[in-house]
């Protein structure tokens, strides 16, 4: 029996969501400048947090605007499925996550059995606010995952992360064991991290039902 003994710390962005939203948001909204900010973290020139603050001040968007496209978000075909084997089993799951509060409570709706670690959007004069951790990172992230990870180490859980982006690199190397899929599951194999690969949920939930 191993329920007892992890907790789940997953991605939002693209993992919980078959679209990154962040990007949707900004694809829709932002100046074009936003691609030549993200190149500069792409190619490791800026962290995450100088990323997200550059791109979101070119984003011009009412709370009404937001609401619209969030209404047309997909999630993973097996992630309810999943967070309901957990409850079940008393495993514990965190998102964690470099997007924003108010994008994933407003998807995920009325599921509310997770803890949340992100950045917080607010809508202001009619506008969209970012905001974010006062919190150092070493690495630049907006919201340090593996903050996140320690925060919990105390307890003796293992950590199993779940993820699917370059965000997701250094939660990887924290995490006891890594569940990734696209450019994660790259970086892992890159790093020699040990880590699964994953399609969807459906297989994580399979993992979980078979060793809890």
């Amino acid at each position: 029996m191993i329920s007892s003994t992890i907790r789940f710390f997953i991605d939002f962005d693209g993992t919980i969501t078959t679209d990154d939203v962040v990007d949707r948001i900004l694809e829709r909204f932002a100046k074009p400048e936003w691609r030549e900010v993200e190149k500069e973290w792409v190619a490791g020139r800026i962290g995450s947090r100088e990323c997200l603050a550059r791109q979101m001040a070119l984003v011009s968007a009412s709370a009404k605007d937001l609401e619209k496209l969030l209404g047309e978000i997909s999630l993973d075909p097996g992630f309810l499925s999943f967070m309901a084997t957990c409850r079940e089993r008393s495993i514990p799951v965190v998102i964690t996550s470099d997007g924003f509060d108010l994008v994933i409570r407003r998807v995920l709706g009325s599921l509310n059995s997770f803890g949340l670690f992100s950045n917080r959007l607010e809508a202001v004069n009619g506008n969209l606010k970012a905001s974010f951790s006062g919190e150092p990172c070493e690495h630049g992230c907006a919201n340090c995952k593996v903050a996140v990870i320690k925060r919990f180490s105390a307890d003796g859980r293992k950590s199993v992360f779940v993820g699917d982006g370059l965000s997701d690199r250094f939660a990887a190397g924290a995490a006891d064991l890594v569940f990734a899929k696209k450019r994660l599951l790259d970086f892992c194999a890159e790093k020699k991290i040990p880590h699964q690969s994953y399609s969807s949920f459906k297989d994580i939930e399979a993992w979980t039902r078979k060793n809890s």
